[in-house]
């Protein structure tokens, strides 16, 4: 009924997991969504923090994040996906406050200076069976052993204690791929909440890796029954009230059939002229 994907990501992975109707939404029919402010602010802040990066470490000084940040700044304010928020000047003036308050929190957790990176933004792909699985790594460095560690910016909040083992499933996809792609498995996987000043630590083995195959074949045999039958089921939470497509949804009484026709419509009715 539906093509089924050959490839996966960890964030394609958690979306089918969190809800697959919106899953098929987004993923299947590729229906335009509108930008968020929390994922275009989260994604200024990645590109701030990567020009920085991309300095002698020498020179990564605060005054240089900052003046980082206006760099990925110049960039944003002609992006789509900052644009197409259609915030007022003084919203705006919010936004980018926000994202030095981030890169400031930053710059309390670790000092950039010190840090041994190999590699910023790596795309990294491997193949599982058919199946292609594809990831992003933020950063990945070396410590002072020499072994590899993987590093994850977070711009939300620290999940709480019952929610941190899942919060650790991307980045495990990560330290798969390592080990795919370079021989090496990370020997330290580590989210960095900004906003909140934690950092959250596991270290990997064989096993963590072996669950990453496992989980996602499941989860991929799962996602090719639901294209092939149709059967997309919504999956109700606390993050309803702002799915692109709630409007669409058969739990909220609306009809998946006219999503395809509507949902472009419906987004430029409300994107800036």
């Amino acid at each position: 009924m539906y093509p089924v994907p050959t490839s996966l990501s960890p964030s394609r992975v958690e979306s089918f997991l969190s809800c697959p109707m919106a899953f098929r939404f987004a993923s299947i029919e590729k229906l335009p969504e509108p930008p968020s402010v929390h994922t275009t602010r989260g994604s200024l802040v990645h590109r701030a923090l990567e020009i920085l990066f991309m300095l002698e470490p020498g020179a990564r000084s605060h005054d240089a994040a900052f003046s980082s940040l206006d760099s990925a700044i110049h960039e944003y304010r002609s992006d789509p996906d900052f644009t197409d928020l259609g915030l007022t000047l003084d919203q705006a003036e919010v936004f980018w406050g926000e994202a030095r308050d981030l890169v400031r929190g930053y710059l309390a957790m670790e000092d950039p200076q010190t840090i041994r990176e190999i590699g910023l933004e790596i795309r990294l792909e491997a193949a599982v069976g058919d199946l292609t699985l594809r990831g992003i790594i933020d950063r990945l460095e070396l410590d002072d052993a020499g072994e590899l560690i993987v590093t994850d910016y977070k711009t939300g909040r620290a999940p709480g204690p019952k929610y941190v083992q899942s919060a650790f499933n991307g980045v495990h996809f990560y330290s798969f791929l390592c080990q795919a792609v370079f021989g090496r498995r990370p020997a330290k996987i580590r989210l960095m909440y900004l906003k909140t000043g934690e950092i959250i630590e596991a270290t990997t083995s064989e096993q963590s890796v072996r669950a990453i195959t496992t989980r996602t074949t499941a989860v991929w045999k799962a996602l090719e029954k639901a294209c092939v039958t149709g059967d997309f089921r919504p999956k109700t939470g606390p993050f309803c009230g702002n799915c692109s497509f709630k409007a669409w949804c058969p739990a909220f009484g609306g009809d998946p059939a006219l999503a395809a026709a509507e949902a472009p419509r419906a987004l430029a009715t409300v994107s800036p002229a």
